[in-house]
């Protein structure tokens, strides 16, 4: 299995796409029905406070046909466990937006509990709101003793709030094994002692330091089982049954891992601290920090998790090698873990937005990456499917395609005619921008010209983009015409001011003429930040 990314629901995704028990490890940390419209704050290079705003997804379903349709395939699957506790559910809540999620939710673990392996695990990241509900469907699915863990993250310090009750400050993490033969990697589960907050036993064995300032312990090299001649012999002056051969000890003595206090005494071993296997794991996670506003690897997504927290459970629950599953990917922290960690991966969303940020994530990130992308608009006559479809996805995968930033949410008229935006340096140095406006429609008029020129001297952007299904008409293109050129003095070449794209255009390679900023500048940031730290570390 090629690394792959696919946008559609997830659900359609994994019958059509994904064979059964043919992955290996899946994390999935879908929205938690908590009632809020998520957003994508993309900044611009200037670190302008009027940074563009995109409603990234709608964290939540409602009770309708999907919703019962989806109850009704659970009740249709065969798996009776599932339907059972599915159908107590409803008899307890009702038909209302949390059922609605549980349903959404339901047929979907079944879906993911085909697709993976014997060998295979789950993660299921959720929040308080709908946890205890999840687990009980999860022991539906997989049965109750296929259940590991319930992993607490802390992901936030406790803050006051003006109410009766503690503030939430954690996630929770699911997590489910498909048999007994579960694929884990108890070296995974082990953290590095912090040498200046040792647990007291620890602190009292480990009472050395060597002029480096590692920490060590002397340990006996004397043999537990003393008829054992052929490891009988002096060494410095002391006859011994040793652990090891005279010749292994002699470079072990040689190397200064062999330490005798004075003469006479039993030789013993220098044992270091950071050569151990460290503190083992417990399922409440507090060492790994969530990502702040300053987080260097941070995209602006409003769901990402460090990249930190992933690769602990692909280090537990998988080996190199093996196919990692996230169905709702999101920013791509999952994937990118999984190709970081030398793993193949499957990531499937259902929003254009996120595929195209994953897109110049990972190309970013791993620039000789090979992977591809289905279910995005491939020709002509998918592009206009897709405009048909869904006008929205429609702008964000046009917008992406000439590599632009989103920009304005759902909301009529919030984006002020402006779907995109294209930051470039004409002069090298000062930031500028080109409006990026997107038409789906069967047919396009002069005013759409006049519009985007007007916002062009509104927001005094020097250049503008109009991206169109259907052809301009002669008009349209001698009013673009009229308003001028752009001169850079950078590359000595003149710009229309005011382009007109069609999807035929995009499709052929062609792509606005502007002198570029690197559109993938935030995510290389990042890489090269990630590659710091661990350089550090």
């Amino acid at each position: 299995m090629t690394n792959k990314l696919y946008y559609g629901d997830n659900l359609d995704v994994m019958r059509e796409h994904v064979a059964s028990e043919s992955v290996d490890l899946i994390y999935l940390d879908p929205p938690f029905n908590s009632n809020a419209n998520y957003n994508i704050l993309f900044k611009s290079p200037t670190g302008a406070q009027s940074d563009a705003q995109i409603e990234a997804f709608e964290d939540t379903w409602h009770w309708n046909d999907k919703a019962e349709d989806a109850f009704d395939q659970v009740a249709r699957s065969g798996n009776t466990k599932a339907f059972d506790l599915l159908n107590a559910m409803r008899g307890f809540l009702g038909a209302n937006d949390m059922m609605a999620y549980l349903s959404m939710m339901a047929i979907r673990l079944l879906e993911l509990h085909r697709v993976l392996k014997p060998t295979g695990s789950l993660y299921l990241h959720c929040d308080p709101t709908a946890s205890h509900y999840l687990k009980l469907l999860l022991d539906g699915v997989f049965g109750a003793d296929r259940f590991v863990n319930e992993v607490i993250w802390q992901r936030s310090t406790g803050k006051s709030l003006m109410s009766k009750r503690l503030p939430t400050n954690h996630d929770v993490i699911l997590a489910y094994r498909k048999t007994e033969s579960a694929v884990w990697n108890e070296s995974a589960i082990y953290t590095a002692y912090d040498a200046e907050n040792l647990p007291d036993k620890t602190s009292a064995k480990y009472s050395h330091r060597d002029e480096d300032g590692r920490i060590y312990r002397l340990d006996s090299l004397i043999n537990p089982n003393p008829d054992r001649p052929n490891l009988t012999y002096e060494f410095l002056g002391v006859t011994k049954v040793w652990r090891w051969t005279r010749e292994r000890m002699q470079a072990a003595w040689e190397n200064g891992l062999v330490v005798q206090t004075r003469p006479g005494t039993v030789p013993q071993l220098k044992r270091y601290l950071d050569e151990q296997r460290g503190v083992a794991l417990s399922d409440v996670w507090t060492d790994i920090a969530p990502l702040n506003s300053q987080a260097q690897e941070r995209l602006g997504y409003p769901t990402q998790k460090p990249l930190a927290l992933l690769e602990r459970i692909i280090a537990a629950s998988s080996n190199e090698g093996d196919v990692v599953l996230d169905p709702f990917c999101g920013c791509g922290t999952a994937v990118h873990a999984a190709q970081k960690m030398g793993r193949q991966w499957v990531g499937i969303d259902v929003t254009h937005l996120a595929i195209s940020l994953i897109e110049k994530r990972m190309k970013a990130a791993f620039p000789s990456i090979d992977f591809t992308v289905e279910g995005t608009p491939k020709d002509l006559a998918s592009a206009e499917d897709l405009a048909a479809r869904d006008k929205y996805q429609f702008q964000w995968w046009a917008v992406s395609m000439v590599d632009a930033m989103p920009f304005g949410g759902k909301k009529k008229g919030a984006d002020g005619g402006i779907d995109g935006i294209i930051y470039f340096k004409p002069d090298g140095k000062k930031t500028e921008k080109a409006l990026v406006s997107v038409k789906g429609g069967n047919s396009v008029g002069v005013q759409m010209i006049r519009d985007l020129h007007s916002a062009m001297e509104r927001e005094k952007a020097p250049i503008g983009v109009f991206i169109t299904k259907a052809l301009p008409t002669s008009v349209m293109e001698r009013e673009a015409a009229a308003v001028g050129r752009f001169h850079s003095e950078v590359t000595e070449k003149s710009y229309a001011r005011l382009q007109i794209l069609t999807l035929a255009d995009l499709f052929q390679g062609k792509r606005p003429d502007i002198p570029y900023v690197d559109p993938g500048a935030a995510f290389k940031r990042a890489a090269k930040e990630e590659v710091r730290q661990e350089r550090l570390l």
